[in-house]
């Protein structure tokens, strides 16, 4: 493709990262009042503030490239935060979804900062590259801080549940599960074609079939709690794993885009079942909990895997756009 060049690229990427920026920004503005729980709220301020300088210097560092901000995708991202603020806000677990999606959407940040500064670094923009290294290790520190706060969010979502209806909400909790991972097949089964490399084929391939028996599980503790899938979710996350298919089908670039969304997706189902195991623990179910622990370590393995795929995807990126130094 004529006219692809790493500087091209490598203001494209940072195009994306800035339009990342603007969506945390829409989320972590209403974080604080959505969050239901002292600290967790001040752990979205103090990230408020880091981030209104993640999107100062990214722009900054646009303007130095003599380039701006995609306007189309700044409107885009802050209403994709917005939507997702509406959601958590009429959902009765609140904190729990708030702190889920948060840290799966650091982790988002975390990959897209990786996969800059990789770019970056092709084209020998050092002070791109630093800018990229230094945003994406807070990125990472605001995901420790979260991690440290699944039990806190489970509990805050807790509050108001007698211990009668806890049972309840743990199938609630299981069918949220089995959702994501109904989503998260319907990703794995079309992300080899998406991806056209084998590389990073066989890493989605893998995870597939772990995917699939994590659904089994899943499906075994429902029905032995009197519980069953909610079609309704099971059906809205379809659909969207298919609408991200659409997606990342119709950009040139689609295996960076895909590893950093599947990083990200590991980490909102890790989030999710911290909480899951939580809720299990005070429910004195240890076979549900028992359960989450398995799939837990299956899917951090998973993102490790993923992590050390964002050399090859930004190879195979470059490839698939014709890039010319």
């Amino acid at each position: 493709m004529a006219g692809n060049t790493l500087p091209e690229q490598l203001v494209k990427y940072l195009t994306d990262a800035h339009s990342i920026e603007e969506q945390a920004l829409a989320q972590l503005e209403h974080a604080p009042k959505l969050a239901g729980e002292p600290e967790l709220a001040r752990i979205f301020q103090e990230h408020l503030e880091e981030t209104r300088g993640h999107e100062s210097r990214t722009r900054a560092r646009l303007e130095a490239l003599d380039a701006d901000p995609s306007r189309l995708k700044d409107a885009v991202m802050k209403a994709g935060g917005t939507g997702f603020l509406l959601f958590a806000k009429s959902q009765p677990d609140t904190p729990g979804k708030l702190v889920a999606h948060a840290y799966s959407y650091e982790h988002l940040e975390v990959a897209a900062y990786e996969l800059l500064r990789r770019v970056a670094e092709r084209a020998g923009d050092r002070e791109t590259a630093d800018l990229a290294q230094s945003i994406c290790d807070e990125e990472r520190a605001m995901g420790k801080r979260l991690e440290s706060c699944f039990d806190r969010a489970a509990d805050a979502s807790l509050a108001d549940v007698g211990r009668e209806d806890i049972l309840e909400q743990l199938r609630k909790y299981l069918a949220d599960a089995h959702a994501i991972e109904a989503q998260a097949v319907q990703l794995l089964e079309k992300a080899p074609d998406l991806v056209s490399d084998p590389e990073l084929g066989r890493v989605f391939d893998e995870h597939l079939v772990e995917t699939r028996g994590h659904q089994e599980l899943v499906d075994a503790r429902l029905d032995a709690l009197g519980g069953e899938p909610s079609m309704l979710k099971d059906l809205a996350l379809r659909a969207g794993a298919l609408n991200w298919g659409g997606f990342f089908g119709a950009h040139p670039d689609t295996p960076g885009k895909l590893v950093a969304f599947a990083y990200a997706f590991e980490h909102l189902e890790i989030g999710g079942y911290e909480q899951l195991r939580h809720v299990a623990e005070e429910a004195g179910d240890q076979e549900t909990a028992g359960v989450a622990k398995r799939i837990l370590g299956e899917e951090r393995a998973a993102a490790e895997k993923l992590a050390a795929s964002f050399d090859r995807a930004v190879e195979a990126s470059l490839e698939a756009l014709g890039v010319t130094a």
